[in-house]
């Protein structure tokens, strides 16, 4: 039998039909789902120590546990000695199994690492994604604390394919992220 993680499983059998029933929907593919979590980390430093980026492309591959690409400035700014395809940040998409070990580990590990951690923000942007901002990307088990020499945070997106800010928390708030006790209006 094929590895199933443990996360896509709860999906499958406890969320969709939780969210069948919430949003009365007539067929389990009008359910939204999740369909990739992108992790992007803005290295503006690098402009100066070409070792920063490498440094930040090695945390995020460690991350994420699949390489991470640097993404390249679009064009030239003068105030910020920056050139047009100068490596400014990292960014690696996370699709399927990796999406799910990902989020599991995210959910039960890293997060509660934060300090003074009471839950994330509910702030939807109105297409039913939702972005998170870490502030440091020590919080993940897979950095050795000793080696970092500079603390980046990072913004993690989780993409779905859900039509409205609703259906999209609520899938969202059924895999387990742990949003602040924030009441709708």
């Amino acid at each position: 039998m094929a590895y199933v993680p443990t996360l896509e499983k709860k999906y499958k059998e406890e969320i969709i039909p939780a969210l069948m029933k919430e949003f009365s929907y007539s067929s389990v593919m009008q359910a939204p789902r999740l369909e990739k979590i992108v992790l992007n980390q803005g290295v503006g430093a690098s402009i100066a120590d070409k070792k920063i980026i490498e440094v930040a492309t090695e945390e995020m591959t460690m991350i994420a546990g699949q390489k991470a690409v640097q993404t390249k400035s679009k064009k030239d700014i003068s105030n910020f000695k920056l050139r047009k395809k100068m490596p400014i940040g990292v960014r690696v998409t996370l699709r399927r199994d990796r999406m799910y070990e990902f989020l599991d580990r995210l959910i039960s590990v890293a997060l509660p690492r934060i300090r003074d951690f009471k839950g994330i923000e509910s702030k939807m942007d109105g297409r039913g994604n939702y972005t998170l901002g870490v502030p440091e990307q020590i919080i993940f088990p897979e950095i050795n604390i000793d080696k970092v020499n500079k603390i980046n945070g990072m913004n993690i997106t989780f993409v779905t394919t859900a039509t409205s800010d609703e259906e999209g928390f609520a899938l969202l708030k059924g895999l387990g992220l742990p949003f602040k006790n924030v009441k709708k209006n």
